[in-house]
């Protein structure tokens, strides 16, 4: 994007209704403008050819051809940034994490909208984010290896998740998808003091990056993820001694929440010194610990991601975040590992280009 010029856009959906919403809701959006639009994947790539659009949108579901498999085709013989786009994204397990991999530079739910917003609000967002994405994001991995394997990103981000009730495996999970050089992660995982260092052990022999117990003091650094011990101190980040730095904080105090630590200080604290270059992730448990923080988190210009219904043992912290508007993209347990990466390797790039 030069200058004022807005970005061009095609429009992939098999549903005249949704391309007509998606037309309305970029018309109101000045950084893009819609050139095209296509019902299926071959009236697609003739306007591809014909308009060499700047990004595209991409449905997941379209007849004779599926949106992952026009994507493979894309990607393989005219790379470009491309959204995938579902009103159902959060209801197909290993979709987005499959289409991450084979280069779509942004994903956008419809269901993720919040209360009072209008069909597709956001979107414009997805788009110019997506044509700051050089090549796909994250890299291909090609043959068969996995997610894990995903180079990690290039500036410290930082990572921070909250789970409770369902959490121990669903950590695990997320965790699996890390490689050696991950971004630097803090947990506050709900459960008993006495569980907390065996659980962070299990953690580190199952994972690629190093899992500790956090220490007051503890200098955050790629490749280690730092878990909040149980039952007596609040687990904060605040900033360090050299500029980008950023150091584990452990505040007495009484529960928030009804918990100790809670996840609401551990986001509120990142929203605070850390701002848009957090990730926050919510994930299985009961009640409401962590929604109010991860709204600060995305005030204060962080990526947000809460945990599907489907996906969840219990679906109460991330549907009272999801509900109070904290979360920016709501996903299945399997894609949220990749996702992580994903969107700390493209703040990598937005601030390190």
């Amino acid at each position: 994007m030069s200058g004022t010029t807005p970005l061009s856009v095609v429009v992939v959906d098999d549903s005249l209704t949704t391309r007509a919403l998606i037309v309305a809701a970029l018309k109101r959006d000045c950084r893009v403008k819609v050139v095209g639009t296509a019902g299926t994947p071959f009236e697609a790539r003739d306007l591809i050819v014909r308009l060499n659009p700047d990004v595209l949108t991409l449905d997941f579901e379209m007849p004779s051809m599926n949106g992952l498999q026009f994507l493979e085709k894309i990607m393989r013989l005219r790379p470009m940034p491309v959204v995938m786009v579902s009103g159902h994204l959060s209801s197909h397990k290993g979709l987005v994490e499959q289409a991450l991999r084979m280069g779509a530079a942004e994903w956008y739910s419809k269901m993720a909208l919040g209360s009072g917003e209008e069909p597709f609000a956001g979107l414009g967002d997805a788009i110019v984010r997506a044509a700051g994405v050089k090549g796909p994001s994250p890299p291909s991995l090609g043959g068969s290896a996995g997610p894990r394997n995903v180079p990690g990103p290039k500036t410290e981000v930082i990572v921070g998740i909250g789970a409770s009730t369902g959490g121990v495996e669903a950590l695990t999970d997320v965790l699996e998808h890390f490689p050696v050089a991950c971004p630097p992660t803090v947990i506050v995982q709900h459960m008993p003091r006495q569980f907390s260092e065996s659980f962070a052990r299990r953690l580190n022999r199952l994972v690629k990056p190093e899992v500790r117990l956090a220490e007051d003091g503890d200098v955050l650094k790629p490749g280690t993820v730092y878990v909040a011990s149980g039952g007596e101190r609040h687990l904060r980040v605040r900033g360090g001694g050299r500029p980008g730095e950023y150091v584990c904080q452990l505040i007495a105090g009484p529960p928030v929440n009804g918990h100790r630590p809670s996840v609401d200080e551990l986001f509120y604290s990142l929203a605070r010194t850390v701002g848009k270059d957090a990730v926050g992730v919510i994930l299985t448990g009961m009640e409401c610990d962590g929604a109010q923080g991860l709204l600060a988190m995305r005030h204060a210009g962080a990526c947000t991601i809460g945990q599907d219904r489907a996906t969840s043992v219990i679906y109460g912290m991330p549907r009272a975040a999801f509900e109070l508007g904290a979360v920016e993209a709501q996903l299945p347990l399997s894609a949220i590992g990749p996702a992580i990466l994903n969107l700390c390797e493209r703040r990598s790039l937005e601030t390190y280009p």
